[in-house]
């Protein structure tokens, strides 16, 4: 946690998952305090101007209240643990810290202390991530965009971010997929008027238009995650996405879309989970045993990850 306490906010604990306990190695044991003697050496008074915002930072919203209480410890006590920098140009830029850099700045003053490193874009990323994952609870859709960038940037594959973290591949894989929920929906779960859960079970939904009035629905009645996922059944039975409302099984032209039950939808994510990867089944013809699978990848790497998860359970 980014606070006025005498621990760094990226200090390591025993029970940390992977990438935590990998921070020693990662930043070094003189900017993780390993002596007093050490860190002196590495600590420096930096002007406040000359330090840039970290551009891995996935936090965009800080609690103002949370702020306000810092920036008057700061006034009493100043800045009690240094900044983590790097160089960058003719400043530097924040790797770790921003909580106190803002309020530093709000109390007026005009240096900080700070520790500066030499990391790489990926270090300095994986930094942004383990402090404010591990440290602080960010904004689920936040979480998904810091993943999103995080796979762009480095172009590595979900199971490896997720080995990273040391998560499982299904967590990171459910919570990038709450990207591919439209706006709306996205600013209910943002605002906290609606849960990830809620939002997951959103998800099953092809319809924007239909996801929307459901995350209404959601607010206006107070609806469980459960109660909501027994409402997106029965949008799924028989009139949303490709499914085509035959009741009877013997009207439907050949080549025709069968409504997905509760039980096939849920092989579906059950599938979708397990990939990491979006998944319809598609039932067709005039009967039920007929459909195909479709699975989506979007690179190579992805398509190769996929097919080796199939390959161990041939």
């Amino acid at each position: 946690m980014d606070d006025q306490s005498g621990h760094d906010p990226v200090t390591p604990e025993p029970s940390r998952r992977r990438l935590g306990r990998g921070l020693n190695a990662l930043l070094g044991a003189a900017s993780m305090g390993g002596s007093d003697e050490a860190a002196a050496s590495n600590q420096s008074e930096i002007s406040v101007e000359l330090i840039e915002r970290n551009p891995f930072q996935p936090r965009q919203d800080f609690d103002q209240t949370s702020l306000n209480e810092l920036v008057d410890s700061i006034r009493q006590h100043g800045v009690l643990q240094p900044l983590l920098v790097r160089s960058a140009g003719d400043g530097y830029q924040l790797i770790a810290g921003e909580r106190r850099l803002i309020s530093a700045k709000k109390a007026g003053l005009r240096q900080v202390p700070c520790r500066v490193l030499e990391l790489t874009d990926q270090q300095v990323s994986e930094v942004a991530l383990e402090e404010n994952l591990k440290r602080q609870d960010l904004n689920v859709l936040e979480k998904a965009i810091a993943f999103q960038d995080y796979l762009k940037r480095f172009g590595c594959t979900i199971e490896e971010l997720a080995r990273r973290l040391s998560f499982e591949r299904s967590t990171v894989s459910n919570m990038l997929r709450l990207l591919e929920l439209p706006e709306g929906v996205k600013g209910d779960l943002r605002a906290d008027k609606i849960s990830a859960g809620h939002a997951r079970a959103l998800l099953a939904l092809k319809n924007a238009e239909t996801q929307g009035e459901l995350s209404q629905r959601i607010q206006k009645e107070n609806l469980s995650v459960r109660k909501t996922e027994e409402a997106v059944r029965d949008l799924l039975t028989p009139s949303e996405g490709d499914v085509v409302p035959f009741t009877n099984l013997a009207e439907k032209p050949a080549g025709a879309v069968v409504s997905h039950s509760a039980h096939v939808a849920g092989l579906q994510n059950q599938l979708r989970d397990w990939l990491g990867a979006n998944v319809e089944i598609k039932l067709s013809g005039k009967s039920k045993d007929k459909g195909k699978i479709v699975i989506d990848f979007g690179s190579n790497d992805d398509f190769e990850r996929i097919v080796g998860k199939l390959q161990r359970v041939a």
